[in-house]
């Protein structure tokens, strides 16, 4: 599978649809190759578990991903990590194919093999890391140590050899006296000196336009690097439930030493009202940094609200 490929399948079929369009000083993609790429991306991420019997994967009727250990022939096995906090120790899991054997081959996506996602159920605790292939065992592992008790959702998202994509989650509970973290709406963030600003509105059922904004010291940003093949790197999960969509940059996949910003703008479209939890990475000088927001989406008219043929939704 080819690079430009890999970018418009991974991530497909989830509960929120983001058809994204990173560019350089705010410029967009035109809606030609949105709604190009949100065709692909349509049949994209899960293309075994759309075939799925109701039970192996998504639930019927719906259009979600990231809650089940098992989808697309693939398991995901039980999570070894340490279970209390400030224990340092080692997560590790394998994955199975459909006969029980571990998973040893995989297609490199976004510059990994597999993207690993950590979270607490409140939303907080985030982490994206990519841990390391035993391939003698199929072991896939990497240093760790919690920092808050609570009950954590753990995503694998990958592409096995021969092009079969998944998300598999599940969840490992962290012995400790929990403090839940409430959840109110955010559009701006403040990390490692930089903020960062939303802007848009989300509404179920139909497509809507959101820019990210990164400024330091009250100056745009126009310093960002690629990162794992893209400009950003956007996480959504929904509250309440944790459906999980990946999401990188729509277009070309940029030079090592293109630059872009100082604004991000997607084309999100939500199934459902309720409140998202985003996560956005982005790299200025070599450093990754990952800000945070939270949106509400507002009921909107959701009959027959399906993607459509001008880009306003899709992956």
């Amino acid at each position: 599978m080819n690079a430009p490929g890999r970018l418009g399948i991974y991530g497909a079929g989830m509960v929120i649809v983001f058809g994204a369009a990173f560019a350089a000083a705010g410029a967009l993609v035109p809606d030609s190759a949105v709604a190009d790429w949100t065709a692909r991306s349509a049949t994209g991420h899960q293309d075994a578990a759309a075939d799925e019997a109701p039970g192996e994967g998504a639930e019927e009727g719906t259009d979600v991903n990231g809650l089940t250990l098992e989808a697309s022939g693939f398991v995901l096995d039980a999570i070894e990590a340490p279970g209390e906090v400030a224990t340092e120790g080692e997560l590790s899991f394998l994955i199975r194919d459909a006969a029980g054997d571990p998973l040893v081959a995989y297609e490199t996506a976004h510059g990994k093999q597999l993207h690993l996602i950590v979270v607490r159920s409140d939303g907080s605790g985030y982490r994206h890391v990519h841990p390391t292939l035993d391939t003698t065992t199929g072991a896939w592992s990497l240093p760790w140590t919690w920092e808050a008790a609570g009950t954590y959702r753990v995503f694998a998202d990958f592409t096995a050899d021969g092009g079969t994509s998944a998300t598999l989650s599940r969840t490992v509970d962290v012995a400790g006296d929990v403090q839940p973290r409430p959840t109110t709406v955010q559009r701006t963030a403040r990390v490692d000196g930089f903020d960062v600003t939303i802007t848009g509105d989300l509404v179920a059922g139909m497509g809507s336009e959101l820019t990210v904004e990164v400024t330091r010291d009250g100056a745009p940003v126009t310093a960002l690097q690629p990162y794992l093949g893209a400009f950003g790197h956007l996480v959504a999960l929904r509250q309440g439930d944790l459906a999980y969509l990946h999401v990188h940059a729509h277009g070309e996949e940029p030079e090592p030493n293109d630059l872009a910003g100082p604004t991000v703008t997607f084309t999100a479209q939500t199934p459902t009202a309720g409140r998202y939890l985003l996560y956005l990475d982005f790299q200025v000088d070599g450093a990754v940094h990952t800000a945070q927001f939270a949106l509400d989406a507002d009921p909107g008219d959701t009959e027959g609200a399906v993607t459509d043929d001008e880009g306003h939704s899709g992956h």
